[in-house]
């Protein structure tokens, strides 16, 4: 039985490091493609609510920020962005300023915590 005359991936890394500005990632995985969507697909729910079923946005890439994703989520959601006491990327993470949206990547889960008469979440 014959052995491959090179492994897959030392061939990828090869071909990735030929060229390359060194400061740039090697790995194929960690670069953005050149054909990157205009827009950011987001997966959005209410916490707590009895539809347990998340509901995909898009935000405009070169438009990201805290009050665009507000609006929009409440828009999706049917919820007023008063009502809105907190956004949090699943599993764990508090979404506070517009730096914390830029950073979001395709299809990642968030969650809109709202607030409710008696200042408690439903």
């Amino acid at each position: 039985m014959e052995e491959p005359k090179q492994d897959v991936r030392e061939k990828v890394e090869g071909e990735c490091q030929k060229g390359m500005n060194p400061h740039l990632p090697a790995d194929p995985c960690d670069s953005k493609p050149d054909n990157m969507a205009p827009e950011l697909v987001l997966k959005v729910r209410i916490h707590g609510s009895k539809e347990n079923d998340f509901i995909e946005i898009e935000l405009h890439r070169q438009e990201l920020s805290y009050q665009g994703l507000l609006q929009v989520c409440c828009c999706e959601l049917g919820v007023r962005p008063e009502q809105v006491d907190k956004m949090r990327k699943l599993p764990n993470t508090l979404l506070r300023k517009d730096k914390d949206i830029q950073r979001l990547r395709d299809f990642q889960e968030i969650e809109v915590l709202v607030k409710s008469r008696n200042s408690e979440w439903t």
